[in-house]
């Protein structure tokens, strides 16, 4: 990752990822640990987001260096299907949960992911050397390693705050009426 670019999802992630974070939510209301998780949410949808742009860049370049040295004929529009088609990935590792937002931001993320690569146009791959080629593939897959890192943990913190939420109702320390009346209004 570039000297000047900030880990993936900035000060809102680091907030998140602080101890102090999930501390104290045990005594906050239902409300408030409610929109802990929403806040949550949206960063784990912002970094997730981030990532496929991450990925897509990264198997692109690959798929650039690899035409490369087995000298492949075929242009890297030719074989964009197939690098699209995500062809030799392995199983998806996500935890599989269900999105209900949108990115918040996404060409700030956008622009997050192009700074990975400075002096690296990717926009021009075909014309970048093997050596800068190299260069940008060994940034994202860097920065696509502390982006993995802080999005699983942001998924602790949503795994969190939803096991306390659950706790409060096995407990029967808050009441299914009380939401469906709250999610009524």
């Amino acid at each position: 990752m570039s000297a000047k670019t900030s880990p993936a999802g900035g000060a809102a992630v680091d907030a998140l990822l602080e101890p102090a974070f999930l501390e104290d939510a045990t005594r906050r209301s239902m409300a408030e640990v409610r929109t802990l998780r929403r806040q949550a949410e949206q960063e784990e949808v912002n970094l997730s987001y981030t990532r496929r742009l991450l990925q897509g860049r990264l198997d692109i370049v690959r798929r650039e260096l690899q035409r490369r040295a087995e000298h492949d004929g075929r242009s890297l529009v030719e074989l964009l299907p197939e690098i699209l088609a995500e062809k030799g990935r392995g199983p998806a590792h996500g935890l599989g949960r269900h999105q209900t937002v949108q990115p918040a931001n996404p060409d700030a993320y956008e622009s997050w992911v192009n700074a990975l690569t400075p002096g690296v146009d990717l926009s021009s791959i075909t014309e970048l050397s093997d050596a800068k080629l190299e260069q940008g593939a060994r940034a994202l897959a860097e920065a696509e390693v502390g982006l993995s890192e802080r999005r699983r943990g942001v998924q602790q913190v949503m795994d969190a705050l939803a096991g306390e939420l659950g706790r409060r109702y096995r407990d029967g320390e808050a009441d299914v009426a009380a939401l469906l009346a709250d999610e009524g209004r």
